[in-house]
């Protein structure tokens, strides 16, 4: 499955050349997770499904296509198995980061549904998912993806678990959920996320999230970590502002409101499919804190501020809180705040070409499984992607004179 759109400039020979390098390399990074050959034959063959041109990659499809009389050998890698799921998300990781790492990248935190019938998949309940835009019957993933200049990647994952489920053990244990696993909201599996990516010494400046992420314990410890955010936030959220020329206080929309016409400024927030995202913005500094006000261990000093979207074409408003160090443009942030697209992006394009969504699985480990190495097949294509756009340009024969060429 070779996107040549992707790419610009790049022969057809040498995209073949990057794509079965690509391949070969991340294949051979997860063998180390398959003690019996067979196995880890079964998982590159399960990669090979991924990445093939079935629309379908179901059990059947993928057999199909390895060449088996039955899904039962790619069944087994998401389910009879015995390998690491969670070492396969560090591998894909860290892979990732060898082409897309850069010190100013942005991490985006958000969640996607995956639709279910019945009630013994994992996690799988009647919940309101942004995928379909309604209350339904899913399961709720949420996942971290690095976004730099360079491109972006799926680098974790976490399965939510309603409470019904993780008050009912008897269901937990038929779901092959471990016992160590209890109730985490998603906002507290993004946090884990979060400090796993900076105690990997994943580089990063900036986190940016939607509003189901936007307010507690995740803010406080980007702080201490001396990351900036822009996290979304509701529209009755409070802000008030100290020592600023303009005083605000009160909700976000409230506040918005009492804007004069001539205090919001058109700007890009990055260009999506449809060319430049142009939006109306207003960003409001609220307070200047020294980093020892909130025992951060490194110096400097850092705003607190609110950042206002306002939609063209029907006024419809979004709100962030932010998190940057002193001096910070409202162009930066704004920029910061259009990464979330990307993860957005990587959503369809995983759901829509690499079977995110096709898992057939009802386990714990089932779930885990299949999405990390969906997250590997989505880091090669980036991986090729930025390798293929940075190649120099073939050369080209230069005529002397008539008849003579270098």
């Amino acid at each position: 499955m070779i996107r040549r759109s992707w790419m610009t400039g790049v022969s057809i020979e040498t995209t073949l050349e990057l794509w079965a390098s690509s391949l070969r390399d991340v294949k051979a990074r997860m063998r180390p997770l398959f003690t019996q050959e067979r196995v880890a034959n079964s998982a590159s063959q399960f990669l090979d499904g991924l990445l093939g041109e079935e629309r379908r990659k179901t059990g059947w499809m993928r057999a199909e296509a390895a060449g088996d009389p039955g899904p039962w050998r790619q069944q087994a890698i998401l389910g009879r198995g015995h390998w690491d799921a969670d070492a396969l998300r560090d591998i894909v990781r860290d892979y990732a980061l060898e082409t897309l790492a850069d010190a100013d990248a942005v991490l985006v935190i958000d969640e996607t549904g995956f639709l279910k019938q019945g009630k013994a998949s994992c996690g799988v309940g009647r919940q309101y998912t942004g995928s379909a835009g309604k209350i339904t019957n899913c399961q709720i993933g949420v996942f971290a993806s690095y976004v730099s200049r360079h491109g972006h990647a799926f680098i974790d994952r976490a399965l939510y678990l309603p409470k019904v489920w993780t008050e009912d053990r008897n269901r937990m244990a038929r779901a092959h959920v471990p016992d160590t696993v209890s109730f985490a909201t998603k906002p507290a599996l993004a946090l884990t996320m979060i400090e796993r990516a900076i105690a990997s010494d994943v580089p990063f400046t900036w986190v940016a999230a939607d509003s189901v992420y936007g307010v507690g314990d995740i803010e406080m410890a980007l702080k201490r970590a001396a990351k900036g955010y822009v996290l979304g936030v509701n529209a009755n959220h409070l802000f008030r502002s100290w020592d600023k020329p303009l005083a605000v206080a009160g909700t976000a929309k409230d506040i918005a409101e009492a804007l004069p016409d001539d205090a919001w400024r058109r700007l890009s927030a990055g260009d999506g499919t449809k060319g430049a995202r142009l939006h109306d913005w207003v960003y409001l500094e609220l307070a200047d804190l020294d980093a020892d006000d909130f025992d951060a261990a490194f110096p400097g000093i850092w705003t607190r501020g609110l950042l206002i979207r306002r939609k063209i074409a029907d006024g419809d408003l979004a709100f962030f809180s932010t998190w940057c160090p002193v001096g910070t443009s409202m162009e930066k942030l704004v920029t910061v705040e259009g990464h979330r697209w990307a993860i957005e992006d990587s959503f369809e394009t995983a759901k829509n070409e690499l079977g995110l969504d096709h898992n057939e699985t009802r386990s714990w480990h089932g779930w885990h499984r299949h999405v990390s190495l969906v997250m590997l097949a989505f880091a090669m294509m980036a991986v090729i992607r930025h390798r293929a756009n940075t190649m120099p340009p073939p050369k080209t024969r230069q005529r002397l004179g008539p008849g003579i060429s270098n």
